[in-house]
């Protein structure tokens, strides 16, 4: 898949799912529980050291998952996320060096931006779907809202990520140049441990009810 598919795969669903998982054994069960919460998509941070070899599980044994990497901040972490099968990877700043080594490896990239210049850096490298991070602590939906006065005939879309949750879920999918949230409440650390895949379930799909409601999907 190219960046425009990806991005309209996001665009529809509304929620990506940010995780941090450590154990391997939990990346089925995890997948399964996104699946049948009617998430498909999941974005497997680089924060552990599992993350590599968890995307590659995914990617091999749940193929209607689409998986990403996240928190990509090197070529290194580039080509590992490209070796595990990972279809997209997100960053949490912007680096005209990896959008460069990115685009190389034709792996559609999601950099990070947090201010007006970060954003006309990401537009002239040609990326058009960027992650505002983080989002909360850099303004939230105000900003985001301001960002889109001068910024929105770009067709530019926002991913707003950090600080997203069910309380403000809804405020953030309203704003006309949001394509997604990254979920971080989805699936916590301490839920992959606890395995409480009945609730990662009920919070997908109960997001998955706030997107519809919010974008009138289905209507």
């Amino acid at each position: 898949m190219n960046i425009e598919q990806i991005s309209a795969t996001i665009q529809q669903l509304g929620i990506v799912p940010v995780i941090a998982i450590e154990d391997p054994k939990a990346a089925l069960p995890l997948a399964d529980a996104l699946l049948a919460g009617g998430l498909p998509i999941a974005e497997i941070t680089f924060r552990t050291a599992a993350a590599a070899q968890v995307i590659a599980i995914l990617a091999r044994e749940r193929p209607q998952l689409l998986v990403g990497a996240g928190t990509v901040l090197t070529g290194e972490n580039l080509q590992a996320a490209k070796a595990a099968g990972a279809h997209f990877a997100f960053a949490p700043g912007f680096n005209p060096k990896t959008v460069s080594q990115a685009r190389d490896l034709g792996m559609p990239f999601v950099p990070g931006v947090a201010t007006p210049s970060e954003i006309e850096q990401a537009l002239s490298q040609g990326c058009g779907t960027l992650k505002f991070f983080p989002a909360e602590g850099s303004g939230g939906v105000s900003m985001l809202n301001a960002f889109a006065a001068p910024y929105q005939h770009t067709g530019v879309r926002f991913v707003p990520t950090g600080g997203v949750s069910p309380d403000n879920l809804e405020a953030y999918l309203a704003c006309k140049i949001v394509a997604a949230v990254g979920g971080t409440w989805i699936a916590k650390k301490k839920d992959l441990a606890a395995a409480n895949w009945l609730e990662i379930r009920r919070r997908c799909e109960a997001g998955v009810a706030t997107v519809r409601r919010v974008r009138a999907y289905g209507k």
